[in-house]
């Protein structure tokens, strides 16, 4: 089984994503094929990591994907890999609020069986840093820390005392990085900037995140902490997917408005028999030949809905595919592109709504339900989905909603169903129901096989 190390912090800020990409970048270097992950359902850090290791970036998501999932999800993405470097989400044992931390960086540590080193922001720490180690260390004995990384560090003197602190409780330092604004990824409302929006600009980042760590961490010390964790099970990703008659073609929406895929929605749609192909909406003027089906993931559209909207004959293109009758998967930026406006600038125009960005973070694990037949899914089918915007529509919702849920003992309806178009702020993970994609294709085969 691949070497594997968990990269996790006590809280949120504490520089895991730069530690991460850095350590992924470095190790790289070193000539090792280095498959990366992230726990939990974020998009951005994802981008980042594939810069740095040349290989997609993957989500380790037991909530959205099922706790067998995890296992098998990471030996695929791992296969061929010599090690296995996993970040973190928030602080090590924070998961879905309401559980015992189901879905934390904890959790999915457990779940592989890998060590955890701990990036630890050390402003305004000294000896204290051994109390928060033992209380992490301490709370719960299933998860194995068995390293710190120390960022943020003043000076000299001060690394030889937070080295002293960690050894006081049986710690090793695996490397010790400087305060550095330099040493930091661009960010905004909703995370860090996306790497695909940050351009050429992203590689330049990733390259000196991977100078930084190669002169401050111990490379060697991180290996033998990552082939430390015990062999695991065998584990296959079992899909179940087989090609249907025909090859419809199935445009997905790319380039840095569109950022926010997984990479096994691509492959599934391909295992299902699908040619997926892939365009920009900020730079084609039309949809790949052929397309059957349109897929537009989640991303970005608030920030370039000025060239999104100047991209008339596209926006054309689309409302026209959908009104055809080819099924069209939407979630969230891709729900924004099909609505009528968005802050202002028209947009598709195949949704009856206008989207705006607002001064209010919406953000959580839903548990929906499917309002009616569309062509991912049957009325009542059961799935776990994520929520992360700061926009809304007006009107919030048509005449058939997409998902309903309860939340703080409210019913909660959103999204729409209309015709051939499933869209909905609601992200879902494609591994949790292969079944879906199944579904889409068949519906493209059939659209397909309707034209001339």
């Amino acid at each position: 089984m691949v070497a594997r190390l968990v990269i996790a912090a006590p809280g949120s800020g504490a520089g895991k994503t730069t530690v991460a990409t850095g350590l992924m970048a470095a190790l790289r270097r070193r000539g090792l094929r280095v498959a990366p992950g992230k726990v939990g359902p974020d998009y951005i850090d994802p981008g980042y990591h594939a810069l740095a290791t040349g290989r997609p970036g993957r989500n380790l998501d037991p909530v959205l994907c099922g706790e067998d999932r995890v296992r098998p999800l990471f030996a695929h993405g791992a296969r061929d890999a010599d090690i296995a470097i996993i970040e973190g989400v928030m602080g090590l044992f924070d998961g879905r609020l309401g559980t015992p931390g189901h879905g934390s960086t904890a959790h999915v540590a457990t779940l592989l069986d890998a060590p955890v080193a701990l990036v630890v922001d050390a402003r305004g720490q000294s000896r204290s840093l051994a109390a928060l180690l033992h209380g992490f260390r301490s709370y719960d004995p299933a998860v194995r820390i068995a390293g710190v990384l120390l960022n943020k560090v003043g000076s000299d003197r001060h690394t030889q005392v937070l080295t002293e602190a960690c050894a006081e409780v049986g710690l090793d330092v695996l490397g010790s990085l400087p305060r550095d604004p330099a040493f930091e990824l661009p960010s905004r409302h909703l995370g860090l900037v996306t790497a695909a929006e940050h351009g050429r600009a992203a590689t330049e980042v990733v390259d000196a995140l991977a100078d930084k760590v190669a002169g401050a961490v111990d490379l060697d010390a991180v290996l033998r902490l990552a082939r430390s964790a015990p062999p695991l099970p065998p584990a296959t990703w079992e899909h179940g997917l087989e090609p249907g008659p025909g090859r419809p073609v199935i445009a997905i929406a790319g380039g840095s408005a569109f950022t926010f895929g997984y990479t096994e929605h691509a492959e599934l749609l391909a295992a299902a028999g699908a040619q997926v192909e892939v365009f920009d909406p900020l730079r084609a003027e039309a949809l790949p030949e052929g397309a059957a089906g349109l897929v537009l993931p989640g991303g970005f559209p608030e920030q370039h809905a000025e060239e999104l909207s100047a991209n008339a004959p596209l926006r054309a293109a689309v409302a026209a595919l959908a009104t055809a009758g080819a099924p069209v998967h939407a979630e969230c930026g891709g729900l924004l592109y099909l609505a009528r406006e968005l802050d202002g600038r028209p947009m598709c125009g195949v949704l009856p709504a206008i989207a705006r960005m607002t001064p209010r973070l919406t953000l959580g694990y839903r548990d929906a339900v499917a309002l009616g037949d569309s062509v991912l899914q049957q009325a009542g089918t059961r799935r776990t989905a994520h929520e992360f915007h700061r926009t809304e529509l007006v009107p919030a919702s048509g005449a058939t909603a997409a998902w309903a849920w309860r939340q703080d003992d409210r019913p909660h309806a959103e999204g729409y169903v209309l015709g051939s178009v499933h869209a909905s702020y609601l992200h879902t993970h494609p591994a949790e129901d292969p079944g879906s994609i199944a579904r889409f294709v068949s519906h493209a085969a059939t659209f397909a096989a309707r034209q001339p």
